[in-house]
């Protein structure tokens, strides 16, 4: 398995991450009714190509399950497909994006408790919250910083 940027983003590669995060969606995401998923599943390629960087993580067979977008010093989308959830890919990836393009403030949905928690494990707090989502929708979104310590 290996972490690595995304240098080249082809169509074939933005169709395997899609994917990736439908899965995830599915899989994680029990707030959104059909109808969303299928919604933002439109514009998720065009999330995937506009991401200022885009990290993968690939299994033995060099297929991508899941991947971690960044803007700034922003995580803007971390998604680990459905059969791999469990395995601490989610673990090595975000270490990873904090040593190499330190990064201090993800975003999470706060209907997905998972994510938050798994956050707050791994050093954040809540900073912020917003009552809508990106796209205007009552999604409720939380704001987290990375702790400093004292």
């Amino acid at each position: 398995m290996k972490i690595s940027e995304l240098k080249e983003r082809t169509p074939s590669m933005i169709e395997q991450l899609t994917a990736v995060w439908e899965s995830s969606v599915r899989a994680t995401h029990h707030f959104l009714m059909e109808e969303e998923i299928s919604q933002i599943r439109q514009y998720v390629p065009q999330a995937l190509a506009a991401v200022e960087r885009l990290v993968v993580y690939r299994d033995d067979t060099d297929i991508p399950v899941a991947f971690l977008g960044i803007e700034g010093k922003k995580v803007e989308m971390l998604f680990v497909q459905a059969e791999s959830r469990g395995k601490g890919i989610e673990k090595k990836l975000l270490p990873h994006a904090m040593d190499v393009f330190h990064i201090e403030e993800p975003t999470v949905n706060v209907e997905n408790p998972q994510a938050t928690g798994f956050y707050e494990h791994m050093g954040f707090h809540a900073a912020g919250r917003s009552e809508k989502d990106e796209q205007g929708d009552n999604h409720p979104i939380l704001f987290m910083k990375r702790n400093t310590g004292n």
